[in-house]
């Protein structure tokens, strides 16, 4: 795996783990919404991007984490910029990091060994 397939299956790791906390807490999508309403000021011309993702996140809840989670061209791209900073918390995030650090995360099986 390259560098870049390293990065993009980190981030769907990331999401999914994202997806698995809003699923049992919906409320946390109150942070994505603070986020987006945070840059919107600041975006310029990436305003389109922020209207897609605010788009996304007002969908039924099982939709859009389906969609968060789509290993798809379309999302790998809204994954490296996405809204959900603060999700996770810090310890849930530095899991995912040190296991893509080590190679003890396996994206296509699905495993989390160490996790």
């Amino acid at each position: 795996m390259n560098d870049h397939d390293r990065i993009d299956a980190r981030s769907l790791a990331m999401h999914r783990a994202i997806a698995e906390k809003l699923r049992a807490d919906p409320g946390l999508l109150a942070i994505a919404f603070d986020n987006i309403a945070r840059w919107r000021p600041t975006a310029g011309r990436a305003t389109w991007y922020l209207d897609r993702r605010e788009e996304l996140l007002r969908r039924p809840l099982d939709e859009m984490l389906r969609v968060i989670q789509e290993d798809s061209e379309e999302m790998r791209a809204m994954r490296q910029s996405g809204p959900f900073a603060g999700v996770l918390t810090p310890k849930e995030r530095w899991k995912i990091y040190d296991a893509f650090a080590t190679g003890t995360y396996y994206s296509s099986v699905g495993n989390h060994r160490g996790l």
